[in-house]
């Protein structure tokens, strides 16, 4: 019988080469940045395997249509899909085609999106950062490739598109506080991010401004994930003195607040008053309705791609600042 061959794929290679297939297109591709011997072990499993890359890769490649790179942080998160809806409009609108990449807040992962961007010469990137300390985005920027920043700051030189964290935080806080809240507290983010900072400095000011006291242990830091809003909530909720109203920096961690005030059996808002960032079209099906910090994200994307889009032209590094928008619903208003 005759049986058709398997077709060798640039995993093949790499599990050869002991590499990863990021590594291998830059040897094929010759865009460099791989030690000699790294280069050699990679070209002899491609040779003894008879690898052959993909022919219509290669086309694209040369075709008008450039690839532009979305590296989201969390693509679970529907604030980051109405972002990338953004920028694939403009992407479009540009002969420019998307790819989307999920860094899941993992700056190992994020890095190994940056090694396929650069080996795959996608012409552009839009990131959102797992770290504006930690993560490098080195490699693009001395290649020249064109990067922008989305929802967090990565860096004086790069271009970036963010929101006034800040400013919506400190607007939540002070609505919980205006409707008699007063002990409230704050979920945020990791310390290592810095919209889950700005979150909390805005909280701060809030309660400062109010007159209120910081008590320290109402402030729970989690991973911006469904599961992390939970056990913050079911911390607090559960606590000694537990708080009357919740500001949480983030839909997913409000998403968990609101199963651990079920499984606590509380009221909202009589028991426990709550604001979280970010709108999405979940936030209304609920009973009641949650009040949010609503994010300009569609609008995040657009800019941020034309921004993209105009790489190359004589200018500085640009940030542009968007304002949040407090929609106040029945989750929050204690008083009637």
């Amino acid at each position: 019988m005759n049986m058709k061959s398997r077709v060798t794929k640039i995993t093949d290679v790499a599990k050869a080469a002991e590499t990863s297939p990021a590594t291998v297109s830059r040897v094929l591709n010759g865009t460099g940045g791989v030690s000699n011997d790294l280069a050699s072990r990679v070209l002899k499993a491609a040779a003894a395997l008879e690898y052959v890359p993909c022919g219509s890769a290669r086309a694209l490649r040369r075709q008008s249509a450039s690839v532009w790179a979305a590296i989201v942080s969390d693509i679970e998160n529907p604030f980051f899909t109405a972002v990338v809806r953004g920028i694939e409009d403009v992407a479009r609108a540009q002969n420019h085609r998307l790819v989307l990449c999920n860094s899941d807040e993992d700056l190992e992962r994020e890095a190994d999106y940056i090694d396929v961007a650069i080996a795959e010469r996608m012409a552009g990137v839009v990131i959102a950062v797992a770290s504006d300390k930690e993560s490098s985005l080195n490699a693009l920027t001395e290649r020249h490739v064109p990067v922008v920043a989305i929802d967090r700051s990565a860096g004086r030189d790069i271009d970036a598109v963010v929101v006034d964290n800040g400013l919506g935080a400190e607007e939540a806080t002070r609505h919980l506080l205006e409707q008699g809240s007063r002990r409230v507290a704050c979920i945020t983010g990791p310390m290592r991010v810095n919209t889950a900072n700005e979150r909390l400095e805005g909280y701060r000011r809030a309660l400062a401004a109010a007159g209120v006291a910081v008590d320290e242990e109402l402030i729970q830091r989690a991973d911006y994930k469904e599961s992390g809003g939970h056990q913050a909530a079911l911390s607090l909720l559960t606590s000694r003195h537990p708080p009357d109203a919740l500001f949480i920096a983030n839909n997913p961690m409000a998403a968990g607040a609101l199963r651990a005030i079920r499984e606590l059996r509380l009221s909202i808002p009589s028991d426990v008053a709550i604001v979280a960032f970010d709108d999405s079209p979940w936030t209304t099906l609920t009973s009641p309705q949650l009040s949010v910090v609503a994010q300009p994200a569609y609008e995040i994307g657009r800019v941020a791609a034309e921004l993209l889009g105009s790489a190359g032209t004589d200018r500085s590094a640009r940030t542009i600042v968007l304002s949040p928008r407090l929609i106040v619903r029945e989750s929050s208003m204690r008083r009637r």
